[in-house]
C-alpha cells in the first residue's frame, strides 16, 4: 500500500478514536452531574440568566410604537 494512503488511513482512524473518546468523556461528565444533583437533593437546575439581545445594530431595542410603524402597507387589504 502506498505510504501516503497508509498515513491518511492512520490519521482518519486516530481522529475517529479521539472523537469517540471525547463523546465518552462528555457522557461520563453528564452522568456524574446528574448523579450529583440527585444526591444533593436539588430538584431543579440553577436558573439561567439570558442577557437581552438588542433589536438593532446600534444596540437599541424596539418600542411599542415601532410595531405600528413597521407594518407593511401591502399586507393590508386593497381598497
Amino acid at each position: 500500500m502506498h505510504p501516503e494512503i497508509m498515513r491518511e488511513l492512520h490519521a482518519q482512524r486516530s481522529r475517529d478514536l479521539q472523537e469517540r473518546a471525547h463523546r465518552a468523556g462528555l457522557a461520563r461528565t453528564a452522568r456524574r452531574a446528574l448523579r450529583a444533583l440527585r444526591h444533593t437533593g436539588v430538584a431543579e437546575a440553577d436558573e439561567v440568566v439570558v442577557p437581552a439581545i438588542p433589536d438593532y445594530v446600534d444596540g437599541s431595542f424596539r418600542t411599542a410604537g415601532d410595531e405600528a410603524a413597521s407594518r407593511v402597507p401591502a399586507a393590508r387589504n386593497a381598497a
